[in-house]
C-alpha cells in the first residue's frame, strides 16, 4: 500500500478539491461524491498542509464542514500558490536536471555530446531520446537556449536569472512584488521572488481575488486557443455540480468589476449565440481545429458588447435585440451631486437625460434586463418609476420594493 505524500502528479485533481473548499465551501465528507472517501481524506490532508491556518472546521448536524477562510485584503502572499510548488518528480528527473545544469554551465553542446558527457562523467546511462525530450522541455521553459548549427541543435544555459535581473534593473524587485499579487499568472512573479529569496513586503490589495490563481491554467489554455483562432471543447460544471461539454469558439475574457469573477465568452455554433462561462466552473479545455469564421464572430461580439450590461447575453439566439429598461430617478442636483456622478460613472450601455428639475431618466437596451436588477435596486428610495419590455422583471422589482416597505414598517412598529 502506497503511503501518503504531499506531492502531486496531477494538478487538475487538486485544483478541483481546493476549488470545492474555497469557492463552494461548507461541505461535509459524504458530499464529495466524485471519488472515494480515502481520496477525499488524502486531498484534504494535502490542502491542509499547504494552506495551514486558513483551513476552517465547523461541526454541524450534517457532520464536520471544511472550508477556507482568509481576509484577502490583509495577506502579502496568495496562500493558494502553495499548490503549484507540490509537483512530484521521479529520481531520474531530479538527477538529470542537476547534471544538465552542471554540464551546460558555460558550454554549447549538441544532444549526442551531452548524452556522452552524462554517461562518462556521472556513470549514468540515459538514452539520447530521453535527454532530447528533457532539453526540449527546458527550451520551452526558457531554462535552456537552442540554436541551429548546420543540421544539429546546439544547447546552452540561458543567462537570464532572477539574480541578474534584480541586480541589473533598479526597482525590478518592487515591480515583481507588485505583479506577484495583482495580476493574472501572479504565481510567475511569486516564483521569481522565491528563486531570489525575496518576499512581497510592500503591497496589499483591498480587493484581492486570490481564487483566480486556480483558474490561471485554464486561462492560459484559452488564450493560446484564442491566439490560434481555434474551436474548443470545454468541460464545465453547472449549478448542480454536474459536468457537461460544450463546443464553441473562445473569443474574449470578461472580468466582472462587481464580483471579480472572470468569464470565457464563446460563440456556440450549435445554438447560433454567444455564451459566458465562469472560469472557476471550467474543469478542462480541449483545442480543436482552426475556425475559418473566427474574425467574423469576433466582430459580431464587438457589436454585441454594446448591449451587454454585464456578462450575460440573455436567453436569445443569433443577435436579437434583447430588452429595454427605463427608470426615472429623483436626485437633488444641489445636494446630491455625488449620486448623479455615480449614475454617470456606472451607467454602462445606458443613456441619461434630464427630464425636469431633480428628475433624471435612465434608459438602456440590453440583452438581459434581469442582470441589471442588482444595480437598479441600489437606487431604491430614489426610483420614481420603472418599466421594461420584460414585464415580469419590473413586476418583481415593485414586489420587492413593496416587501421591503412592509418589513421596515413592522420594524418601526
Amino acid at each position: 500500500m502506497s503511503g501518503f505524500s504531499e506531492l502531486i502528479k496531477n494538478f487538475d485533481k487538486t485544483r478541483d478539491y481546493i476549488r470545492d473548499f474555497f469557492i463552494y465551501g461548507f461541505k461535509v465528507r459524504n458530499e464529495f461524491t466524485g471519488k472515494s472517501s480515502r481520496t477525499y481524506d488524502d486531498e484534504k490532508r494535502r490542502a491542509e498542509s499547504w494552506l495551514g491556518d486558513i483551513f476552517r472546521y465547523d461541526n454541524t448536524s450534517r457532520g464536520k464542514q471544511v472550508s477556507i477562510t482568509v481576509d484577502s485584503g490583509h495577506i502579502d502572499e496568495n496562500p493558494l500558490y502553495s499548490a503549484y510548488y507540490s509537483k512530484s518528480f521521479t529520481d531520474n528527473d531530479i538527477k538529470l536536471h542537476f547534471m544538465l545544469m552542471d554540464i551546460l554551465d558555460g558550454q554549447k553542446m549538441n544532444v549526442h555530446d551531452i548524452t556522452e558527457a552524462l554517461n562518462s562523467s556521472y556513470g549514468q546511462l540515459f538514452d539520447e531520446q530521453t535527454v532530447r525530450n528533457k532539453l526540449k522541455e527546458y527550451v520551452i521553459e526558457g531554462i535552456i537556449l537552442c540554436e541551429k548549427k548546420g543540421r544539429a541543435d546546439i544547447f546552452t544555459l540561458s543567462s537570464d536569472t532572477a539574480e541578474s535581473f534584480f541586480s541589473e534593473y533598479k526597482g525590478f524587485d518592487d515591480a515583481v512584488k507588485f505583479f506577484s499579487e495583482s495580476s493574472e499568472f501572479g504565481v510567475v512573479g511569486n516564483s521569481i521572488l522565491k528563486t531570489a529569496g525575496l518576499k512581497n513586503d510592500i503591497f496589499l490589495n483591498k480587493h484581492n481575488y486570490i481564487v483566480h490563481t486556480l483558474e490561471d491554467s485554464v486561462l492560459l489554455e484559452l488564450l493560446h486557443i484564442m491566439e490560434e483562432k481555434r474551436l474548443a471543447v470545454i468541460t464545465n460544471f453547472g449549478r448542480g455540480g454536474k459536468a457537461s461539454e460544450t463546443e464553441g469558439v473562445p473569443l474574449r475574457i470578461f472580468s466582472s468589476s462587481q464580483t471579480g469573477r472572470r468569464y470565457a465568452v464563446m460563440y456556440i455554433p450549435k445554438y447560433r449565440r454567444f455564451n459566458s462561462f465562469r472560469l472557476d466552473y471550467i474543469k478542462s479545455v480541449r483545442p480543436l481545429g482552426v475556425c475559418s469564421e473566427y474574425d467574423e464572430y469576433a466582430e459580431n461580439l464587438r457589436r454585441c458588447e454594446e448591449k451587454c450590461f454585464g456578462v450575460s447575453f440573455g436567453e436569445r439566439s443569433g443577435e436579437g435585440a434583447g430588452g429595454t429598461f427605463r427608470m426615472v430617478l429623483s436626485i437633488n442636483e444641489e445636494t446630491e451631486g455625488f449620486v448623479l456622478e455615480r449614475l454617470l460613472r456606472e451607467k454602462r450601455c445606458g443613456d441619461i437625460r434630464k427630464i425636469d428639475k431633480n428628475l433624471f431618466e435612465y434608459t438602456a437596451e440590453v440583452f438581459d434586463v434581469n442582470e441589471m436588477m442588482s444595480w437598479v435596486k441600489t437606487f431604491i428610495g430614489r426610483i420614481v418609476s420603472a418599466e421594461s419590455t420584460n414585464k415580469q422583471i419590473t413586476d418583481k422589482l415593485y414586489r420587492d420594493i413593496a416587501r421591503m416597505k412592509r418589513i421596515y414598517r413592522r420594524e418601526e412598529e
